[in-house]
Protein backbone atom coordinates (compact mmCIF):
# COMPACT_ATOMS: atom_id res chain seq x y z
CA UNK A 1 0.00 0.00 0.00
CA UNK A 2 1.36 3.44 -0.93
CA UNK A 3 2.16 6.06 1.68
CA UNK A 4 -0.66 8.34 0.48
CA UNK A 5 -3.17 5.49 0.66
CA UNK A 6 -1.96 4.59 4.15
CA UNK A 7 -2.49 8.19 5.18
CA UNK A 8 -6.06 8.22 3.84
CA UNK A 9 -6.82 4.97 5.69
CA UNK A 10 -5.30 6.37 8.88
CA UNK A 11 -7.20 9.64 8.59
CA UNK A 12 -10.49 7.84 7.96
CA UNK A 13 -9.99 5.63 11.01
CA UNK A 14 -9.01 8.64 13.11
CA UNK A 15 -12.04 10.59 11.97
CA UNK A 16 -14.46 7.77 12.79
CA UNK A 17 -12.99 7.45 16.26
CA UNK A 18 -13.06 11.16 16.97
CA UNK A 19 -16.57 11.62 15.65
CA UNK A 20 -17.88 9.45 18.48
CA UNK A 21 -15.54 10.84 21.13
CA UNK A 22 -16.98 13.13 23.79
CA UNK A 23 -14.78 14.44 26.55
CA UNK A 24 -16.16 13.79 29.99
CA UNK A 25 -17.04 16.60 32.36
CA UNK A 26 -15.66 14.81 35.42
CA UNK A 27 -13.00 16.88 37.17
CA UNK A 28 -10.79 13.76 37.27
CA UNK A 29 -10.60 13.37 33.49
CA UNK A 30 -7.23 15.10 33.33
CA UNK A 31 -8.43 18.52 32.22
CA UNK A 32 -7.32 21.53 34.25
CA UNK A 33 -8.88 24.98 34.23
CA UNK A 34 -6.45 27.64 32.94
CA UNK A 35 -8.77 30.61 33.54
CA UNK A 36 -10.01 31.53 37.02
CA UNK A 37 -13.15 33.31 35.79
CA UNK A 38 -12.31 36.43 37.81
CA UNK A 39 -9.32 38.19 36.25
CA UNK A 40 -6.54 37.75 33.69
CA UNK A 41 -4.06 36.09 36.02
CA UNK A 42 -1.88 33.84 33.84
CA UNK A 43 -2.70 35.75 30.66
CA UNK A 44 -0.96 38.69 28.97
CA UNK A 45 -2.36 41.23 26.51
CA UNK A 46 -3.36 44.85 26.03
CA UNK A 47 -5.56 45.75 29.04
CA UNK A 48 -7.41 48.25 26.86
CA UNK A 49 -8.63 45.37 24.69
CA UNK A 50 -8.98 42.46 27.12
CA UNK A 51 -11.00 42.19 30.33
CA UNK A 52 -13.14 39.78 32.33
CA UNK A 53 -16.92 40.10 32.52
CA UNK A 54 -19.41 37.69 34.08
CA UNK A 55 -16.89 34.86 34.26
CA UNK A 56 -15.65 35.20 30.67
CA UNK A 57 -12.57 36.65 29.00
CA UNK A 58 -13.76 39.51 26.77
CA UNK A 59 -11.87 40.90 23.80
CA UNK A 60 -13.26 44.15 22.41
CA UNK A 61 -12.25 46.47 19.57
CA UNK A 62 -13.88 49.48 17.93
CA UNK A 63 -13.00 52.33 15.56
CA UNK A 64 -12.14 54.84 18.29
CA UNK A 65 -10.46 54.15 21.63
CA UNK A 66 -10.02 50.41 20.97
CA UNK A 67 -8.96 50.56 17.33
CA UNK A 68 -6.24 48.10 16.26
CA UNK A 69 -4.10 48.10 13.12
CA UNK A 70 -2.81 44.54 13.38
CA UNK A 71 -4.16 41.34 14.86
CA UNK A 72 -3.76 41.27 18.63
CA UNK A 73 -3.37 38.32 21.02
CA UNK A 74 -4.01 37.54 24.65
CA UNK A 75 -1.40 34.89 25.42
CA UNK A 76 -1.22 32.25 28.13
CA UNK A 77 1.90 32.88 30.19
CA UNK A 78 1.94 29.95 32.60
CA UNK A 79 3.42 27.57 30.02
CA UNK A 80 5.15 28.85 26.88
CA UNK A 81 5.93 25.44 25.37
CA UNK A 82 2.72 23.41 25.16
CA UNK A 83 3.10 20.47 22.78
CA UNK A 84 0.57 17.62 22.68
CA UNK A 85 -2.72 18.57 24.32
CA UNK A 86 -6.48 18.72 24.25
CA UNK A 87 -8.27 21.96 25.07
CA UNK A 88 -11.95 22.75 25.40
CA UNK A 89 -13.71 26.06 25.85
CA UNK A 90 -16.95 27.94 25.17
CA UNK A 91 -17.02 31.00 22.94
CA UNK A 92 -19.47 33.64 21.77
CA UNK A 93 -18.62 36.23 19.11
CA UNK A 94 -20.33 39.21 17.49
CA UNK A 95 -21.64 38.56 14.00
CA UNK A 96 -18.94 40.77 12.45
CA UNK A 97 -16.15 39.27 14.55
CA UNK A 98 -13.15 37.12 13.68
CA UNK A 99 -11.12 35.29 16.29
CA UNK A 100 -9.56 31.96 17.17
CA UNK A 101 -7.14 30.13 19.40
CA UNK A 102 -3.47 30.21 18.47
CA UNK A 103 -1.56 27.12 19.57
CA UNK A 104 2.04 25.98 19.28
CA UNK A 105 2.37 29.67 18.53
CA UNK A 106 5.13 32.26 18.72
CA UNK A 107 5.41 36.03 19.08
CA UNK A 108 5.83 38.11 15.95
CA UNK A 109 6.67 41.45 17.55
CA UNK A 110 8.60 42.70 20.59
CA UNK A 111 5.47 43.66 22.51
CA UNK A 112 4.23 40.06 22.28
CA UNK A 113 0.79 41.16 21.15
CA UNK A 114 0.95 39.71 17.65
CA UNK A 115 1.26 35.96 17.26
CA UNK A 116 1.71 33.33 14.60
CA UNK A 117 1.01 29.60 14.72
CA UNK A 118 -1.66 26.98 14.21
CA UNK A 119 -5.13 28.38 14.83
CA UNK A 120 -8.53 26.94 15.64
CA UNK A 121 -10.52 29.58 13.78
CA UNK A 122 -13.99 30.90 14.63
CA UNK A 123 -15.94 33.90 13.35
CA UNK A 124 -19.29 35.60 13.78
CA UNK A 125 -20.87 34.35 10.56
CA UNK A 126 -19.49 30.79 10.97
CA UNK A 127 -17.85 31.08 7.54
CA UNK A 128 -14.54 29.77 8.86
CA UNK A 129 -15.46 28.41 12.28
CA UNK A 130 -13.63 25.12 12.74
CA UNK A 131 -11.03 25.35 10.00
CA UNK A 132 -7.30 24.93 10.62
CA UNK A 133 -5.58 28.21 9.83
CA UNK A 134 -1.88 29.02 9.95
CA UNK A 135 -1.42 32.61 11.12
CA UNK A 136 1.75 33.89 9.41
CA UNK A 137 2.17 30.17 8.82
CA UNK A 138 0.97 28.96 5.37
CA UNK A 139 -2.65 30.22 5.49
CA UNK A 140 -5.67 27.88 5.40
CA UNK A 141 -4.41 24.37 6.10
CA UNK A 142 -7.70 22.43 6.37
CA UNK A 143 -11.09 23.66 5.20
CA UNK A 144 -14.42 22.78 6.78
CA UNK A 145 -15.37 19.13 6.49
CA UNK A 146 -11.99 17.95 5.26
CA UNK A 147 -9.05 15.81 6.23
CA UNK A 148 -6.05 17.66 4.77
CA UNK A 149 -2.30 17.45 4.91
CA UNK A 150 0.81 19.37 4.02
CA UNK A 151 3.42 17.10 2.46
CA UNK A 152 7.19 17.32 2.75
CA UNK A 153 7.27 19.78 -0.13
CA UNK A 154 4.94 22.22 1.62
CA UNK A 155 2.01 21.38 -0.67
CA UNK A 156 -1.48 21.43 0.87
CA UNK A 157 -3.61 18.44 -0.15
CA UNK A 158 -7.21 17.55 0.65
CA UNK A 159 -7.24 13.78 1.13
CA UNK A 160 -10.84 13.24 2.22
CA UNK A 161 -14.10 15.16 2.61
CA UNK A 162 -16.40 13.94 5.38
CA UNK A 163 -18.98 16.77 5.42
CA UNK A 164 -19.98 19.80 3.39
CA UNK A 165 -19.25 23.30 4.72
CA UNK A 166 -23.01 23.85 4.95
CA UNK A 167 -23.41 20.82 7.21
CA UNK A 168 -20.64 22.07 9.49
CA UNK A 169 -22.03 25.63 9.63
CA UNK A 170 -25.53 24.40 10.46
CA UNK A 171 -24.16 23.09 13.76
CA UNK A 172 -22.67 26.46 14.80
CA UNK A 173 -24.75 28.99 16.74
CA UNK A 174 -24.61 32.64 15.69
CA UNK A 175 -24.08 35.22 18.46
CA UNK A 176 -24.58 32.49 21.05
CA UNK A 177 -22.36 30.13 23.02
CA UNK A 178 -20.57 27.30 21.19
CA UNK A 179 -18.34 24.57 22.60
CA UNK A 180 -14.98 24.13 20.87
CA UNK A 181 -12.48 21.27 21.29
CA UNK A 182 -8.99 21.01 19.83
CA UNK A 183 -6.65 18.02 20.05
CA UNK A 184 -3.02 18.19 18.93
CA UNK A 185 -1.14 14.90 19.13
CA UNK A 186 2.15 14.69 17.29
CA UNK A 187 1.38 16.35 14.00
CA UNK A 188 -2.29 15.34 13.77
CA UNK A 189 -4.74 18.11 14.69
CA UNK A 190 -8.49 17.75 15.16
CA UNK A 191 -11.02 20.57 15.61
CA UNK A 192 -14.57 20.02 16.89
CA UNK A 193 -17.46 22.42 17.51
CA UNK A 194 -20.53 21.43 19.50
CA UNK A 195 -19.47 17.80 19.49
CA UNK A 196 -18.87 17.42 15.74
CA UNK A 197 -15.53 17.24 13.94
CA UNK A 198 -15.04 20.28 11.70
CA UNK A 199 -11.56 19.62 10.28
CA UNK A 200 -8.59 17.27 10.57
CA UNK A 201 -5.07 18.31 9.60
CA UNK A 202 -1.90 16.22 9.25
CA UNK A 203 1.33 18.24 9.09
CA UNK A 204 4.06 16.42 7.17
CA UNK A 205 5.96 19.58 6.27
CA UNK A 206 9.67 19.79 7.01
CA UNK A 207 10.76 19.94 10.65
CA UNK A 208 12.06 23.48 10.21
CA UNK A 209 8.52 24.62 9.32
CA UNK A 210 6.05 22.61 11.38
CA UNK A 211 6.03 23.22 15.13
CA UNK A 212 6.19 20.74 18.00
CA UNK A 213 5.23 23.15 20.79
CA UNK A 214 4.57 26.79 21.58
CA UNK A 215 2.24 29.36 23.10
CA UNK A 216 -1.55 29.46 23.44
CA UNK A 217 -3.29 32.75 22.66
CA UNK A 218 -6.67 34.26 21.78
CA UNK A 219 -6.95 36.45 18.71
CA UNK A 220 -8.56 39.82 18.07
CA UNK A 221 -8.68 40.41 14.32
CA UNK A 222 -8.41 43.79 12.63
CA UNK A 223 -11.50 45.10 10.86
CA UNK A 224 -13.71 48.15 10.51
CA UNK A 225 -16.50 48.51 13.03
CA UNK A 226 -14.78 46.52 15.75
CA UNK A 227 -15.71 43.19 17.28
CA UNK A 228 -16.42 41.45 20.58
CA UNK A 229 -15.48 37.92 21.57
CA UNK A 230 -16.14 36.10 24.85
CA UNK A 231 -14.41 32.90 26.03
CA UNK A 232 -15.05 30.91 29.19
CA UNK A 233 -14.73 27.44 30.74
CA UNK A 234 -11.19 27.03 29.35
CA UNK A 235 -9.74 23.63 30.25
CA UNK A 236 -6.44 22.12 29.14
CA UNK A 237 -5.20 18.54 29.22
CA UNK A 238 -1.62 17.75 28.31
CA UNK A 239 -1.19 14.47 26.46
Amino acid sequence: MTRSRLLVTFASTLLCALATLSFGQDSDDGFKSIFNGKDLTGWSGDPNLWSVENGAIVGQTNDTDKKITQNQALSYTEDQEIGDFSIRFDYKISNWGNSGLYYRGWYLDPEKRRMGGYQGDFDGSATYSGIMYGEAFRGILANLGTVSRVNGKGEIQEIERFATPEEIRANVKIEDWNHYEITARGFVFVHKINGKVTSVFVDEDSDDVRRKSGVLGWQLHVGDGGMRVEIKNIELKKL
